[in-house]
């Protein structure tokens, strides 16, 4: 990931069930996310913290993984795990119909 942007895609689905009928919304959140150039220091010393061992990508931009990371374009929530503001989206419309 060093030096390079990288996408980060996470699929949302709604469903309501109504008179024995269930609804469905879908969709996709992608965000773009530059990383720094890394040294193998840099690499090293935050593997030594612990913290890429419970992610799904090997960072936590949410946490020490913020300082690898130059910039994003897109939903930062999506990142960190739910794109929030696609969720909300997604039960408001379902809930209007």
């Amino acid at each position: 990931l060093a030096g390079r942007c990288h996408e980060v895609f996470t699929a949302v689905i709604v469903a309501k069930r109504e008179n024995g009928e269930a609804s469905l919304r879908t969709q996709v959140a992608r965000t773009e996310v530059q990383f720094a150039p890394l040294s193998d220091e840099d690499i090293d010393a935050y593997i030594a913290t612990g913290e890429p061992f419970d992610k799904a990508g090997g960072y936590g931009i949410q946490s020490k993984g913020s300082l690898l990371v130059t910039g994003i374009v897109g939903d930062y929530f999506n990142v960190v795990g739910l794109p929030v503001t696609s969720t909300a989206d997604l039960l408001l419309t379902l809930l209007q119909d």
